[in-house]
């Protein structure tokens, strides 16, 4: 007669990593890489005075509705609205990320076949990762809604829920990976190099010889750590669904 599972054992989680809404989830935060597509582009359109430098400019210069002198800055971005539509979809895939991925998953999918105990440390983690997945999505969404010239707080409120949740969500999360997958040290060093800059910003007040490298050594890092999370989610929850379509054709075919 075999013995009833232990009551630990039967509050194992193992999370359903083929849903849709994983699927969905994964794909958003992939989604944050039309970002540097859209920059590219509206930097080729920039009409100032002088061509625009990645290593001078502001990122929110090139958000900047109107041609004019801003904080003694000479800015003129004909594609403006296409910056600020691409700020507000990157902000929009982190936020559908951190709403459809589940703190399970996120546990477990750096490493097939991870099991997960609710209220665990690993789990408490992911859930904090969401919380700032969120913020951080929150925030870049506030950023294209209101660019920097329109005379709000928050824009600069906005970015920087990105930069500095952004950062701790890639550090959290690289750390409940540590164990689990390689990439999760260049998922930690993103958040580390984002948070450094953050760091050396608020300390400069962003007053340094190139104040654009500075503010892209906050903001690329995130974007780069996210996606490249999103691609382990993406393939965990892909490589699932491969395996249970397959099951699926084989119980027909019996």
């Amino acid at each position: 007669m075999s013995s009833a599972p232990s009551p630990a054992a039967a509050l194992v989680s193992i999370p359903d990593t083929a849903s849709t809404r994983q699927y969905i989830g994964a794909w958003s935060v992939l989604s944050v890489l039309q970002y540097f597509a859209a920059e590219s582009a509206v930097i080729g359109a920039w009409a100032g005075p002088q061509p625009y430098d990645r290593r001078t400019g502001f990122i929110s210069d090139l958000g900047a509705v109107t041609c004019g002198i801003f904080d003694d800055r000479a800015v003129c971005s004909p594609l403006h609205l296409l910056m600020n539509v691409s700020f507000f979809i990157q902000g929009l895939g982190i936020l559908l990320g951190a709403l459809l991925l589940s703190s399970g998953l996120l546990c477990v999918a750096a490493k097939p076949g991870a099991r997960v105990l609710p209220g665990e440390k690993p789990w408490r983690a992911a859930i904090l990762v969401r919380i700032l997945m969120a913020t951080a999505g929150a925030g870049t969404m506030l950023v294209g809604l209101v660019p920097e010239d329109v005379g709000s707080p928050l824009h600069f409120a906005g970015a920087l829920m990105f930069f500095i949740a952004g950062a701790l969500g890639l550090i959290t999360l690289g750390g409940v990976w540590l164990s689990k997958t390689p990439l999760a040290w260049f998922i930690l060093g993103c958040g580390v190099v984002s948070f450094s800059a953050l760091v050396v910003g608020g300390l400069t007040r962003m007053d340094v010889p190139e104040p654009g490298t500075l503010e892209r050594l906050m903001g690329y890092p995130v974007t780069v750590g996210l996606a490249a999370a999103g691609l382990v989610i993406a393939q965990r929850v892909h490589e699932e669904r491969k395996v249970r379509k397959a099951v699926r054709l084989q119980e027909a075919g019996r």
